[in-house]
């Protein structure tokens, strides 16, 4: 029997829109809130204690960046709901890891769902959902657990790296987004290598008995890829396109720059899904290869003892002189004679992967 699976979604059939119901799988021990509070000459880097700390930041001067990891704190998550004055709705999306990547656009606030892609320690691909929601002075970002792409992000606030620190929160934003969608690139590349490494193995012959569950796991690897990249299109799009008040015309450009890089990574996708169905009709026809080979050597084998077994059958052993009738043993020679025979060809067998 396969795998019994279940599913984190029953629990939301029938419950009130705006139910807040954490659908997904890591829990970290605690609540971590990280908080960089900055302006063009200052920055103050703080991990707050509790989710009330977070409320004053709401009406500063400065620009403030709120990262929240532990979405399954559900309590706090409605209170920082409340202190920013965000829709059930939008608190309920930030719950859902399941939620499609897409942008909502309210009055006050811009709310963003995206898929923060990276390889575990034995390569397997990891998606977890951020949330990303952009006020007029501040960007609230909501994940899962600790871990994440941001570094990049958090360095240049520390050392004022770039413009981060001269523009708004429209820019941090966009150096948000862009910091996932250039890991996408990382994950294009490693799945490129290991197509071009089956791609490889496969021309050369050099075939694993595993070869067709590793291209089976790869088109399932690049279809989820696809499924989380390609939505992020038309946020970028409408972001680009859009009128609201709290993107600035000067930031647009970088979003444009975010767009062409999804297109890149769109192209690379669909050429990698092309060729991961060009390895499958390869390895069919390396094993379509193999098999004509073995049946090549076995109709030789075969022909070879055709006419030997035709002389047999008419003789028979119907010859008065064959000494081996009267030698004692010949009958367990003959029987280990058999033996061994049977044994080498299985070892060459095997030696040749034939079994």
């Amino acid at each position: 029997m396969g795998k019994k699976r279940t599913s984190h979604y029953k629990k939301k059939i029938g419950q009130v829109p705006g139910t807040l119901i954490y659908t997904g799988k890591k829990s970290t021990n605690k609540l971590v809130i990280e908080c960089f509070d900055y302006t063009k000459d200052t920055l103050e880097e703080t991990v707050l204690l509790n989710i009330e700390e977070a409320a004053p930041f709401k009406d500063t001067d400065s620009v403030t960046w709120i990262n929240i990891n532990g979405l399954n704190y559900i309590q706090e998550i409605e209170q920082i709901g409340q202190q920013y004055s965000l829709h059930p709705l939008v608190l309920e999306d930030i719950v859902n890891t399941g939620q499609r990547p897409k942008i909502d656009e309210y009055e006050d606030y811009i709310f963003v769902v995206l898929k923060m892609l990276y390889y575990d320690d034995k390569e397997n691909i990891v998606i977890e959902q951020v949330s990303l929601v952009l006020g007029k002075n501040y960007v609230l970002s909501f994940q899962e657990a600790e871990g994440d792409v941001f570094n990049t992000i958090r360095e240049r606030l520390r050392y004022s790296k770039g413009r981060i620190r001269t523009l708004k929160s429209d820019y941090l934003l966009y150096a948000l987004i862009d910091a996932v969608v250039d890991h996408y690139f990382i994950i294009i590349e490693t799945l490129g290598n290991k197509i071009e490494d089956l791609e490889l193995e496969l021309f050369t012959g050099a075939t694993r008995e595993d070869v067709s569950m590793e291209v089976q796991k790869l088109k399932h690897e690049i279809l989820k890829v696809r499924r989380a990249i390609f939505p992020l299109r038309e946020i970028i799009n409408r972001i680009e396109k859009g009128d609201h008040t709290l993107i600035y015309q000067r930031t647009i450009t970088y979003y444009r720059d975010i767009y062409d890089h999804l297109i890149q990574v769109s192209e690379n996708i669909d050429i990698y899904r092309e060729m991961i169905w060009g390895l499958m009709d390869m390895y069919m026809t390396s094993i379509s290869n193999r098999m004509n080979e073995v049946m090549k050597v076995l109709t030789i084998i075969a022909t070879i003892f055709i006419p030997l077994t035709f002389i047999a059958g008419i003789y028979g052993m119907n010859f008065e002189h064959m000494p081996e009738l009267h030698y004692r043993y010949s009958y367990f020679i003959l029987w280990g004679i058999m033996i061994v025979l049977f044994l080498g060809m299985l070892i060459y067998f095997k030696r040749k992967k034939w079994l």
